[in-house]
């Protein structure tokens, strides 16, 4: 657990595919078969971990698959939120918990999102001295703030309180980390999501699909996501006025009714995976990301790697993976103006949509699952056997604050 001197942080070790195997207890707030940015990447991990020949246990709330990967997923006490169907909150369940990790006997804990389960988790690790590393992954205090709820003001003490308690925060994005150095999270560390780049590729553009979605040619708009508040694809509405449009959403969430009111016009296609996703994706002409709270963003980077220029807010994660006028287009946060302006530059200028989509790819092809998978076990053997060396330097306290070199896969030094 967290030494109290004031030492640098040291980095993880070098990969090595012959280290003994980890076992690896993963506590979720949430998983399959909700699905949401926190399941992916927990899905994602537990392939990763189980291609590599270690062990894992996923703890997670609610009911669903009793195994994940080859893995047992024990299910604990949730309770459904009122004012977002179908999402159900973990509840701290200490006796559960503490069986559940006395049985397995794990290597490192590992924290997905962490909340009121991850606060249990973090307290019985602090006890027993077990590495912990915690993935921030939900800007919670902004999801609060979007939904009119009290508790904003609350949470960044409490999540202060709980990511102190860890070995080691990863945060997905610089923006994200800069935010947290400014909440004075200590131990923080770039780790951010990798694109399957054989399921995402511009080879899945479905001729015959896109003539059942645009029978009349329309400039495909494209969405994949939660439909939720927050996500703010009510926007979508303004795009949909632009000529020669036709907005194609995918994704469920508690907001579709509303929006399927709001965009008379739009084809919505429910929740899609696997290859019919893959086909939805290359097939668009445009993707548009509306929410501003991301703290990665994963859609803008499957989209990207099916060879779609994107259109983002200049906020979040999408910073990370926007490249102005390389592979796509970045607009002011909730601005109506200047996304509309943005879409509609890639919507009537043929030319300028194809050279971004021809770029978009390249930009994420080093991104996969295996190298970020691979940093990650990195990042846990780093926590396990700390060195003592000193930190990366490339990622340092002052550029998290704002300004600077662009940071990369290093360390944020400040304890």
């Amino acid at each position: 657990m967290p030494a109290a001197a004031s030492a640098p942080v040291p980095p993880p070790p070098a990969a090595s595919q012959s280290a003994s195997p980890l076992r690896v207890a993963i506590i979720s707030e949430s998983f399959l078969p909700q699905v949401n940015g926190v399941t992916n990447s927990v899905c994602r991990v537990a392939e990763h971990l189980a291609s590599r020949g270690h062990q894992a246990l996923i703890l997670a709330p609610g009911t669903g698959p009793a195994r994940y990967a080859g893995f047992p997923v024990v299910r604990l006490p949730g309770v459904p939120l009122p004012f977002y169907r179908g999402f159900t909150g973990g509840l701290p369940s200490r006796r559960l918990v503490t069986a559940a990790l006395r049985a397995f006997g794990p290597d490192v804990l590992h924290l997905a999102s962490p909340a009121l389960l991850g606060h249990t988790a973090v307290d019985i690790a602090r006890r027993w001295a077990l590495p912990t590393v915690a993935v921030y992954q939900t800007d919670l205090p902004g999801f609060t703030a979007r939904y009119g709820l009290p508790a904003g003001d609350l949470l960044w003490p409490f999540l202060r309180r709980v990511h102190s308690a860890v070995d080691r925060t990863l945060v997905p994005s610089s923006a994200t980390l800069r935010e947290l150095a400014d909440q004075d999270f200590p131990r923080l560390s770039l780790w951010q999501r990798g694109v399957d780049t054989t399921r995402f590729d511009p080879r899945h553009r479905d001729a015959a699909l896109r003539r059942r979605l645009a029978p009349n040619g329309e400039v495909i708009v494209g969405y994949v996501g939660r439909l939720a508040r927050d996500k703010r694809v009510d926007l979508l509405a303004h795009v949909a006025k632009l000529r020669g449009v036709r907005v194609v959403v995918v994704g469920d969430g508690p907001d579709r009714a509303r929006l399927r009111r709001r965009l008379p016009g739009a084809v919505f296609l429910g929740q899609r995976t696997g290859e019919e996703l893959s086909r939805l994706y290359a097939s668009f002409d445009v993707f548009v990301h509306t929410g501003a709270d991301e703290t990665f963003c994963q859609a803008v980077q499957e989209a990207l790697a099916s060879g779609v220029p994107v259109v983002a807010p200049a906020s979040g994660g999408p910073l990370d993976l926007v490249v102005p006028e390389r592979n796509g287009l970045l607009y002011a946060p909730n601005s109506v103006r200047e996304l509309r302006l943005a879409t509609g530059r890639l919507v009537h200028n043929a030319a300028l949509r194809e050279r971004l989509a021809a770029e978009a790819r390249s930009t994420v092809e080093g991104r996969t699952w295996e190298v970020i998978g691979d940093q990650l076990l990195e990042h846990y053997r780093a926590v396990i056997a700390p060195t003592g060396a000193p930190p990366l330097e490339t990622a340092t306290a002052s550029n998290a604050r704002g300004g600077g070199a662009p940071l990369g896969p290093g360390l944020l030094t400040r304890r």
